[in-house]
């Protein structure tokens, strides 16, 4: 069974956050979820990482400095089973 890009590229996402452990109280930049992919999928990120967002997978804090994220706590288990379906990373 192949995945499509778009699914590759949430895993991607997610696995990024969850490796850094950018989880609950721990926050990443929204911009620094482009880093890692080349620059012409730029907007295809921004709207990818909008609907892990719509997903609640990915919860958002407004700041003075920018909108910051970090990885739901009480999805982890599903974020996992997602990345280890997609990419088969295991954890």
């Amino acid at each position: 069974m192949e995945f499509d890009d778009e699914a590759k590229i949430k895993a991607t996402i997610l696995y990024h956050l969850r490796r850094k452990k950018v989880i609950g109280g721990v926050h990443t930049h929204f911009d620094t979820l482009r880093k890692g992919f080349p620059s012409h999928l730029g907007k295809d990120i921004k709207k990818i990482a909008k609907e892990l967002i719509k997903k609640n997978w990915i919860l958002t804090k407004p700041t003075s400095y920018g909108l910051q994220v970090s990885l739901n706590k009480n999805k982890l288990r599903e974020i996992e089973e997602f990345i280890k379906k997609i990419l088969r990373i295991k954890f």
